[in-house]
């Protein structure tokens, strides 16, 4: 039976956020002595930024992960549905912490309140994730950052993808008339909510419960709502690689790319490969669907612990 990551609520510049958190919150790897390194692997969700969608992810990741750092994921500010009697809003301390910016300095604030400053990070963003890791990394390149691995990453041009083009006029101009529908079926019961998600996902099997009951926060108007504000800026702010930035850290960053992505196409990993012939830039061969979290974590977790081998046996 795998480990159950413990979940916390609290509000992170203002708003509602959920972490789940795997293995010894110190940073220190299990059984260790308090000589060795602080490590902490900290998860950076897509969109939605829902972290039960990656618990199964992190539960695979800190099985075979020796020795057992600990694993935390962050969700994105008003992404998950509160506790009862907790509000999506505190008091304001940004004043547009749903928006992409916004989320950025949110895992700035979220680190500099819950992490030492001399622990080691290694850095798993997906999707648009991965864009606000390198954001992250130059803001404050003094981030004790080990490694920061981008799964997926949709760091270029979202608006000009194949998804991008068909979802940009929906983000940007007709997302309010999505509001409408979620708005009556979150009065629904929940069995029936996660019959609905069940039936959506049958094509998945085994299908995980931790799937379901993540996707139970897309029928909050409030969830759904920040989700897609922060979608319609992505389409918009997501333009142009940073270059300098990943030029920068790249002796710090392993990109994977999808062979059948449509946020990240061929031609943007083709495009990476070219201007960075020295980085590690891998393009996927096992045909991984880019939402890996829904049937692909043994796969990715594999992954990520051989790349991180020579790392940690370093420490």
């Amino acid at each position: 039976m795998e480990e159950e990551p413990q979940e916390e609520f609290f509000y992170c510049k203002g708003a509602a956020t959920q972490v789940l958190k795997l293995g010894s919150f110190d940073c220190r790897p299990k059984n260790e002595s308090k000589t060795s390194s602080k490590v902490l692997f900290l998860i950076i969700p897509g969109n939605p930024g829902i972290v039960c969608y990656y618990k199964l992810f992190m539960q695979i990741l800190y099985k075979i992960l020796i020795p057992k750092y600990p694993i935390w994921a962050i969700s994105h500010a008003g992404h998950c549905v509160p506790p009862e009697g907790m509000e999506m809003m505190e008091d304001i301390e940004l004043a547009d912490v749903f928006g992409l910016n916004g989320q950025i300095e949110h895992k700035l604030a979220f680190l500099r309140k819950k992490v030492p400053k001399d622990t080691k990070l290694v850095l798993i963003g997906h999707s648009i994730g991965c864009h606000m890791i390198l954001e992250m990394m130059k803001q404050e390149p003094e981030l004790q950052v080990l490694k920061a691995i981008l799964l997926f990453p949709t760091i270029e041009r979202m608006a000009e993808s194949p998804q991008g083009k068909v979802l940009t006029p929906i983000l940007r101009n007709l997302r309010f008339l999505v509001y409408v529908p979620i708005y009556f079926l979150s009065f629904l019961p929940g069995s029936v909510k996660a019959s609905m998600v069940r039936w959506a996902l049958q094509s998945l099997q085994p299908l995980d419960e931790a799937t379901v009951s993540a996707s139970l926060n897309l029928f909050s108007v409030d969830c759904a709502a920040n989700a897609m504000y922060m979608g319609s800026q992505e389409m918009v702010q997501v333009v142009q690689r940073d270059d300098s930035t990943i030029k920068q850290f790249l002796d710090k960053l392993i990109f994977y790319y999808g062979s059948n992505d449509h946020w990240c196409p061929v031609a943007y990993y083709e495009d990476m490969k070219k201007s960075f012939p020295g980085g590690t830039i891998l393009l996927c061969q096992k045909g991984i669907r880019h939402a890996f979290v829904l049937d692909a974590n043994v796969e990715i977790a594999q992954l990520v612990i051989e790349w991180l081998k020579t790392d940690l046996a370093n420490l």
